[in-house]
């Protein structure tokens, strides 16, 4: 199995910073992390994919939202298990709870299994 914890949010002045960071222990026989990544959801929304990291023996790949491009930085480390979002110039509208989220594949297939953290409170105000 993994398990993921997420740390770093807060209460943060539109225009200022904020760093959030995920840690993931893996038990999984046979499976890795493949891709590493960040969710949020607002009151009444749906959750929504903010940014990603996949790394394969052919290289990395680091998405984003179109509503984060350009603010949002995410990074992961090389052992694979921690990512972090460096978020600058926050909105009011980028308050929502964020998640950090794993997917792990077994080697030698296509399977996979995704898994989630508890969730960390960010707050921007105006």
């Amino acid at each position: 199995q993994v398990e993921l914890v997420e740390s770093g949010g807060g209460l943060v002045q539109a225009g200022g910073s904020l760093t959030l960071s995920c840690i993931a222990s893996v038990t999984l026989s046979r499976y890795r992390v493949r891709t590493m990544g960040w969710y949020r959801q607002a009151p009444g929304n749906q959750r929504e994919v903010v940014a990603s990291v996949t790394s394969t023996t052919g290289g990395t790949t680091i998405n984003y939202s179109d509503s984060v491009k350009g603010r949002f930085t995410v990074s992961r480390d090389n052992t694979g298990n921690t990512v972090y979002l460096q978020m600058n110039s926050l909105k009011p509208e980028d308050t929502a709870v964020y998640y950090c989220y794993a997917q792990a594949v077994r080697m030698f297939s296509s399977s996979t299994w995704d898994f989630w953290g508890q969730g960390t409170q960010v707050t921007v105000s105006s």
